[in-house]
C-alpha cells in the first residue's frame, strides 16, 4: 500500500506523465490497431522481415522519467508534431523525374506507369533507371548530370538494377534470347555519363565493384574483373557449375559453395572469399561442423551472417570461426557510420557489435501505426516514412529515443530497395537517402482507365530477385510470386491500381 501510495503521489506531481499513463492504459485495454508496413518491402518475403524493425514506431515505455526529460515515446510518424517546424527539415533537394509515373495507394507509392524503377546513390551521384533509360543527378544538389537510353537489346529488355561506383554507374539489363533468360551489365562512365562497356552477368549477379579503371561482375559460373578501357579480362575466378549466392563487404566478395546454388536448399559448405582489387582468393570453411548455419544473409566488416529458422549466426570471414549467434533473430541491415549490425528479435530491434555480438543499442515497443515503417539507419538515426497523400519522412534518433528530423509533404513516397546491399535508396557512406514522390496527381475522370500496376513490360524478363523494387507482384529469390500489399485507399487517394502523376519527383533526404 505504501509503494502504491508513493506511485500515485508521484504521478499527481507530474500531470503530463499521468496523462501519458492514462493513454497507455486505454490503448492497452482496446489493443493496438493496425500493423507496421515497410514501403516497397511488402512484396518480398525477405523484406517483410524488415517490418519487425518498425517497433521503433511503437511506444517505448519509460516508467519514471526525470522531471523535464523526454518521456521516451516516439511519435507515430510526424502527423502530430513535425509539421510545426519543431525539428530540422530533412529535404536536401528535389528534382522532376522524366517519363510517365503513377501514384499507387498503400505501400507502393510513386512508381513508373509501366515497368519497374531502380535507383542508387553513392560517390556523389544519384542514378535512376526505368525501362532502358538511366538518368544521373548530382547527389549534392540534384542537378541533372546526364541521361542515357541503352541500345542494342532485343524487344522486352529492361533494367533490373542500378548501382553507383567511383567514376561509373552500372545498369543491369535482362532480356530473353533463344528462350533463355540472360543479363548484361552496362557500364556508364565519366562526368558525361557515356556507355563504355557491356559485360555478361548472372541473372542474380551483376556488378559488385567498380571504378574508372575496372568493373567486377558476378557471372553464372565465375567472378570476373574487366578493364574498362579495353574490355579485356583482368582476372577471373570460377565459382562453381551453378550460380551461387553472394554478398559484398567493401572490397571483398563472398560467394557460397553449395551444390544447389543460389536457388537450392543444400547446405553451404564453404565460402569463396575474393579480393576484388587483385583477384586473390581464399576458401573459407566453417571450423565447427560441416556447413554454415543457414543461408548467407550479409557480410560486414569481415563478419559474415547466416540466417535460418533458428536465428542469426555470425562467422569470421577469414577463418570460418563461429563468433556469436542470436536465437530467433533475423538480420535487418547495418549502420556503417556506427559500426553496427541491426537484428530483430521478438519485438525488439537490437544493434550489435559485428565482431562480438554485444548489444550496443535496443529499441522496443508495440506497433501502433499502420501507415509507417523504418527503412534504414545511418549514424544512429532511423528513417521512417508515412504513406499516402500526406506522406512524411522523419528521422528517429535511437539514442535520444525521439524524432529529431522531419520532412512533411512527400505524397506517396517510394523507397528503392536493393537486396544485394550495393544499391538502393541509401548511400552506404553518407546520410543521403533518395525517394520518389508525387507532388500532383492527374485528374481521374469516369472515362479514365485505371493505370496498370507496375509490371515487367510484355515480352521482357523478370527483374533480378536480388535487386527488386516492388510495385506489383514481384519475383522473389525463390521464384514464387510475392504477395502485393496495399492498404485501403483513403479519401482522395489514388486507387490500388494507380492514378497518373503529373509531378513525379526525386527527393533527396539527409538523415
Amino acid at each position: 500500500m505504501g509503494q502504491q501510495g508513493r506511485k500515485v503521489s508521484r504521478l499527481a506531481r507530474w500531470p503530463a506523465l499521468n496523462r501519458f499513463y492514462g493513454r497507455m492504459r486505454r490503448r492497452a485495454a482496446r489493443g493496438f490497431p493496425g500493423r507496421i508496413r515497410l514501403g516497397t518491402a511488402a512484396a518480398s518475403p525477405r523484406l517483410r522481415r524488415l517490418a519487425l524493425a518498425a517497433v521503433l514506431l511503437g511506444v517505448v515505455l519509460a516508467p519514471y522519467p526525470s522531471p523535464g526529460a523526454a518521456t521516451g515515446v516516439p511519435v507515430s510518424g510526424c502527423r502530430s508534431g513535425c509539421r510545426a517546424g519543431s525539428v530540422p527539415s530533412m529535404i536536401r533537394w528535389t528534382q522532376p523525374l522524366p517519363g510517365s509515373w503513377q501514384a499507387v495507394s498503400g505501400l507502393t507509392g510513386t512508381v513508373p506507369a509501366s515497368g519497374l524503377a531502380y535507383a542508387s546513390v553513392a560517390y556523389g551521384v544519384a542514378a535512376v533507371g526505368a525501362g532502358l533509360t538511366v538518368n544521373g543527378y548530382s547527389a549534392k544538389n540534384g542537378a541533372p548530370l546526364w541521361s542515357d537510353t541503352l541500345t542494342g537489346f532485343p524487344a522486352g529488355a529492361a533494367i533490373v538494377s542500378v548501382r553507383t561506383w567511383p567514376g561509373e554507374v552500372t545498369a543491369g539489363v535482362t532480356y530473353s534470347r533463344a528462350g533463355h533468360l540472360r543479363r548484361a551489365e552496362v557500364v556508364i562512365s565519366g562526368p558525361a555519363g557515356l556507355p563504355s562497356g557491356r559485360y555478361p552477368a548472372a541473372v542474380y549477379g551483376g556488378a559488385v565493384a567498380g571504378s574508372a579503371r575496372s568493373t567486377v561482375i558476378v557471372g553464372g559460373t565465375a567472378v570476373t574483373s574487366y578493364d574498362n578501357a579495353t574490355g579485356h579480362v583482368r582476372w577471373t575466378r570460377p565459382t562453381g557449375r551453378v550460380p551461387q549466392a553472394w554478398r559484398a563487404d567493401g572490397g571483398t566478395l563472398y560467394v557460397t559453395q553449395s551444390p544447389g546454388g543460389f536457388l537450392g536448399s543444400a547446405p553451404v559448405t564453404a565460402l569463396l572469399k575474393i579480393d576484388m582489387a587483385t583477384g586473390a582468393e581464399l576458401m573459407v570453411r566453417p571450423l565447427e561442423g560441416l556447413s554454415y548455419a543457414g543461408t548467407l544473409a550479409a557480410a560486414f566488416t569481415g563478419v559474415v551472417l547466416f540466417s535460418s529458422a533458428a536465428g542469426v549466426t555470425a562467422y569470421d570471414g577469414t577463418t570460418g570461426a563461429w563468433l556469436w549467434s542470436v536465437p530467433g533473430a533475423v538480420p535487418e541491415g547495418t549502420d556503417p557510420r556506427r559500426d553496427r549490425i541491426y537484428l530483430t528479435a521478438g519485438s525488439n530491434l537490437i544493434a550489435v557489435n559485428p565482431a562480438t555480438g554485444r548489444v550496443t543499442a535496443t529499441a522496443s515497443g508495440s506497433a501502433v501505426n499502420g501507415s509507417a515503417g523504418m527503412y534504414v539507419v545511418r549514424d544512429g538515426v532511423a528513417l521512417g516514412l508515412d504513406q499516402g497523400a500526406g506522406g512524411d519522412a522523419w528521422g528517429y534518433n535511437l539514442g535520444a529515443q525521439r524524432v529529431t528530423l522531419a520532412a512533411p509533404g512527400l505524397p506517396w513516397p517510394h523507397y528503392f530497395v536493393d537486396l544485394s546491399g550495393v544499391g538502393g535508396s541509401a548511400d552506404p557512406a553518407s546520410d543521403v537517402v533518395i525517394i520518389a514522390a508525387c507532388a500532383r496527381l492527374a485528374p481521374q475522370g469516369p472515362g479514365s482507365p485505371s493505370s496498370p500496376t507496375a509490371s515487367v513490360p510484355s515480352g521482357s524478363t523478370a527483374p533480378d530477385p536480388s535487386v527488386t523494387v516492388t510495385s506489383t507482384p514481384a519475383v522473389t529469390p525463390t521464384g514464387s510470386p510475392a504477395v502485393s500489399a496495399s492498404s485501403t485507399p483513403s479519401a482522395g487517394a489514388p486507387a490500388a491500381a494507380g492514378q497518373g502523376c503529373l509531378r513525379p519527383e526525386l527527393v533527396a533526404l539527409s538523415l
